[in-house]
């Protein structure tokens, strides 16, 4: 929904009283009237009729252009915006609002280009340009990454011609705010909002039925619904007590005729469209007591957008009020004892920036979420959360793709803290208008970075590691039963999308090899990379490979826990193997006696078939064999002065397949 000027944000503007367009002229002039009146749903109407008659000049087409931006129509904006910025005496601006158009319709290289051409002809707005091509980028990369979300719309709410929007939800009842006026047949008797051509917003309620389907959805009466714009709610006391937004015109005593500010129509010289947030209690199934927020004042700035902290005791909301950042901001007020409300707070530059702040909402556990067009974001508003507690937020974090989408996304509120809510979005709208979507966070993403290895012992039987290219591998989630199936490429690569807090097993038959299979939880905190390694045998007969990292405690033969981790390896590999029998083998340097090494290699190969044994590996399997020092792979036999490096490759756990 388009509340006052270009992408949705604070106001939930009212057009009101404007003058008739006179009867009898052209299409053009009718749209040019309707126009500067902001009535861009007329202006639209009688353009299209006036360039069926004539092709359009140069301020023609940047209002028709225009118009369609205002209304959020992103698709038709681009059209006429390419066709803007082709004639001669095109200004720069056109080059930013082509390119915004483009970004909201996903074209993000097309748009950094215009993005960069209007940086080169305005100078000094090349950091803005440099930051925006960046943001594009990031919006391409973010869109190219596997969905952090389930997003459908929301069944049994939306409607295909009027907008749905900033849904709260409470008890099985969900608040939201719609311009859908009444059934079509009455229409003529609703006040239309002639920016939209719609009917002004209000709220409305629904009920969700055992089936969890929507059902039964009424406005509320007319002592919430009253006058022009009545939106974005937040409910208290569990039900029983609501904040909403109302918009109200008033004097301008400053006069501004920023068309981009709170002003709505020059056509009223002098008075400008304010919001104000008001609360409203529920008594015998009927809202009364319809009270003004303290901080209201219209005749100053605006305050709207209210939502509540779990316990009722800090209001946030946005405003333009005195000691704000920028367009409009973040504020916080908190109760006091008595009941009042503190003086409000602005959330500070972590959270707000110059640009525009607004709908905020804050879960079950304290966490504050929020739109805005100032922060790096895919295009149109973005929804962000404030990571920190409240007035000490640390940085701010895009909850990304699918969530936020190129175009306007907002009014976002949880059912389940983390997991799953209720999002506001003009994603797939033809007209402009929005439409409330569920969404399911689903696990964060991760890359697999799979490497194919053979394990084997060189010429100075040294076990070494080597590419083990176009290997077929098997990953299932455990979760699931589907499975992917792929090929490592010439290096023994292969770079898997999968999600954290998963556990994925690896699965792979090669011939000549042993058969592979490894199961890996990915933790929820592991880094957006993890590696994976996949290691391969050769299944040839008395062949020893020796076992990486099997160390014991000096004359010791207990099996320590980093040992441990080894031998589970070779857990696996005899269970993917069952037909193999294997001999476990204990070598020592050539310090000692040969007799005290013959003994302590005898233990350790034992304490390894042990372990293995109570793994479930059967004792028929598995031979242990102590050969102390009598099997050295180099020269540092007794008496020759060597490293203690060389040494330790002489202490070493193998073992050998003795069948197969």
């Amino acid at each position: 929904m388009k509340y006052k000027y270009t992408p949705i944000c604070l106001v939930v503007a009212a057009m009101l009283g404007l003058g008739p367009v006179a009867k009898g002229q052209s299409p053009l002039k009718k749209a040019n009237s309707y126009y500067n009146n902001q009535e861009f749903a007329l202006a639209l109407a009688n353009y299209q009729e006036a360039v069926q008659k004539r092709q359009p000049d140069l301020e023609t087409a940047k209002r028709i252009a225009d118009a369609y931006r205002q209304t959020q129509q992103s698709q038709q904006a681009e059209d006429w915006f390419a066709k803007v910025v082709a004639m001669e005496g095109r200004e720069p601006i056109n080059l930013y609002y082509y390119a915004e158009a483009l970004r909201q319709n996903g074209k993000y290289k097309e748009a950094k280009e215009q993005y960069m051409l209007w940086g080169e002809e305005m100078p000094e707005k090349t950091e803005q340009a440099q930051a925006l091509m960046e943001a594009v980028d990031k919006a391409a990369k973010w869109k190219s990454k596997a969905a952090i979300a389930k997003v459908e719309p929301l069944k049994g709410i939306n409607t295909a011609d009027y907008a749905e929007l900033s849904p709260i939800m409470y008890n099985n009842s969900l608040l939201f705010t719609s311009d859908r006026g009444v059934p079509a047949q009455k229409r003529e008797k609703v006040k239309v909002y002639g920016w939209t051509g719609r009917p002004y917003l209000q709220l409305f309620t629904a009920q969700q039925d055992k089936d969890g389907n929507w059902t039964n959805t009424v406005a509320l009466q007319e002592t919430v619904n009253a006058g022009y714009h009545n939106a974005t709610a937040a409910v208290a006391e569990d039900g029983q007590k609501i904040y909403f937004t109302r918009t109200n015109m008033v004097v301008d005593e400053s006069g501004n005729p920023d068309p981009t500010s709170w002003v709505e129509s020059k056509a009223l010289e002098g008075h400008i469209n304010r919001l104000e947030i008001y609360s409203a209690e529920k008594q015998g199934g009927n809202w009364t007591n319809i009270q003004p927020f303290a901080y209201n004042k219209v005749d100053a700035y605006s305050v709207g957008h209210p939502a509540l902290s779990a316990d009722g005791k800090v209001l946030y909301f946005a405003s333009d009020m005195p000691g704000s950042l920028g367009d409009t901001d973040i504020f916080y007020s908190v109760r006091q004892a008595d009941g009042s409300w503190g003086k409000p707070v602005n959330a500070g530059p972590v959270v707000n920036t110059a640009a525009r702040e607004s709908f905020p909402y804050v879960d079950a556990e304290g966490k504050l979420f929020f739109a805005s067009e100032g922060h790096p974001g895919m295009g149109g508003m973005d929804i962000f959360s404030a990571e920190g507690q409240q007035g000490n937020w640390r940085a701010v974090k895009n909850l990304g793709y699918p969530v936020n989408s190129s175009k306007n996304d907002y009014g976002i509120m949880f059912s389940k803290p983390g997991k799953k809510g209720f999002l506001s979005s003009n994603r797939d709208s033809n007209n402009g208008t929005e439409d409330i979507y569920s969404f399911e966070i689903l696990k964060q993403p991760v890359v697999l970075a799979i490497t194919t290895i053979e394990r084997k012992q060189n010429e100075k039987k040294q076990t070494v590691q080597e590419a083990l290219p176009q290997t077929r591998i098997v990953v299932t989630e455990k979760s699931s039963t589907d499975s992917t199936v792929l090929v490592t490429d010439r290096a023994g690569k292969y770079y898997l999308d999968a999600r954290k807090g998963d556990t994925y097993t690896f699965n792979s038959t090669r011939e000549g090899y042993l058969k592979m299979g490894l199961s890996k939880d990915i933790p929820s905190a592991a880094p957006d990379t993890v590696e994976v390694a996949l290691l391969f045998d050769k299944n040839e007969l008395e062949k020893a490979i020796v076992l990486d990292n099997i160390y014991y405690d000096l004359d010791k033969w207990a099996i320590r826990s980093d040992a441990a981790k080894e031998l589970d390896k070779l857990v696996v590999l005899l269970k993917n193997n069952p037909s193999i029998e294997i001999e476990m083998s204990s070598h020592t340097d050539s310090r000692e006696s040969l007799n005290y090494n013959q003994q302590l290699s005898e233990k350790r190969a034992k304490a390894a078939v042990d372990y293995l044994v109570s793994k479930g590996i059967n004792r028929s399997r598995l031979t242990a064999k102590g050969y102390g020092k009598t099997r050295l792979v180099n020269s540092c036999a007794t008496g020759v002065k060597c490293s203690e490096a060389e040494h330790q490759l002489n202490r070493r756990t193998e073992f050998t397949i003795k069948k197969n």
